[in-house]
């Protein structure tokens, strides 16, 4: 993390509009995060996957942790959409969480307008160039 702000242990508290995206990274709070991010109703938090291939349970454990505040999920898996495997699908919606899979810049955007209308929104954005 760089800028004025930092994530301290990588995570950052609180609910944040994502201001831009691009060159690898994120801003938002003030601050630049390089790499993938969680966007969750507790805070932001470095997410570990560089690739929509890597996502799986254990990827997504933050967000099912907090099911009672998320009623839908965005996942921004780059510059292009990736198919997403049926299996997740369902365990997420076991959870009660919907699922939406796009582009990253298209999933930020989305998650700022949902976000500013005090939806149980969650994104988990993967970097982009």
């Amino acid at each position: 993390m760089a800028s004025s702000g930092s994530l301290h242990d990588g995570y950052v508290p609180g609910r944040h509009l994502i201001d831009a995206y691009g060159n690898g990274g994120f801003r938002f709070a003030e601050m630049s995060h390089r790499g993938s991010i969680l966007v969750l109703p507790s805070g932001v938090r470095a997410w570990d996957v560089a690739e929509a291939k890597a996502i799986d349970r254990n990827a997504l454990r933050p967000v099912v942790t907090e099911a009672g505040a998320v009623e839908l999920l965005l996942i921004g898996t780059g510059v292009d959409i990736a198919p997403f495997p049926d299996a997740l699908r369902r365990w997420l919606k076991d959870t009660g969480i919907g699922l939406d899979v796009m582009q990253t810049g298209a999933a930020a955007r989305t998650y700022n307008i949902l976000m500013a209308e005090n939806r149980k929104v969650a994104a988990a954005l993967i970097a982009v160039s």
